[in-house]
């Protein structure tokens, strides 16, 4: 199918005209019918949102937390971004993991731990991942900070069925 989806046909009727001396059918023709049937299509084949958390102002590690509570068996994508929003006084960490289960194995991605200690210190990942039926998609952040300041940090996470 083509990545890009055709103009509609604005210069085609939508419905089909009435022959000389009958009345209108009101059938939709069938230039139009096609190109509804290609949205439809487009539609049904097109990524959508599963889940989506926005967390601010964290300052501990997050235990194993459920983001899809039973998966179909899919792929699904994982797309995360964490910033730290106020620094260690000394010293800061942050990792963020996915946790799937595929074919009853329990599968662990962790991204680069963000260790730059400062307010732009960002990070960003995606993960695709297929699940098993009925299990959860779920993340996990192992957080470590020094000094008299906690470090704090904002993490947003999004999964889409693909």
């Amino acid at each position: 199918m083509s990545s890009l989806l055709s103009a509609p046909p604005l210069l085609t009727p939508l419905v089909e005209p009435p022959q000389a001396g009958e009345r209108p059918s009101w059938m939709i023709t069938r230039v139009w019918e096609q190109w509804f049937r290609s949205v439809t299509q487009r539609v049904q084949t097109a990524a959508y949102q599963a889940f989506t958390t926005t967390l601010t102002a964290q300052d501990a590690s997050i235990a194993l937390t459920t983001l899809v509570p039973a998966a179909v068996t899919a792929l699904y994508r994982i797309t995360w971004t964490a910033r730290i929003t106020t620094p260690g006084t000394v010293s800061s960490s942050l990792e963020v993991s996915s946790v799937t289960t595929d074919g009853g194995v329990v599968i662990t991605q962790t991204g680069t731990a963000l260790t730059g200690n400062t307010t732009a210190t960002v990070g960003t990942g995606t993960w695709l991942v297929r699940c098993d039926p009925a299990t959860p998609i779920s993340y996990t952040t192992t957080y470590a900070s020094a000094g008299a300041t906690a470090m704090l940090y904002a993490l947003d996470m999004v999964v889409e069925a693909l």
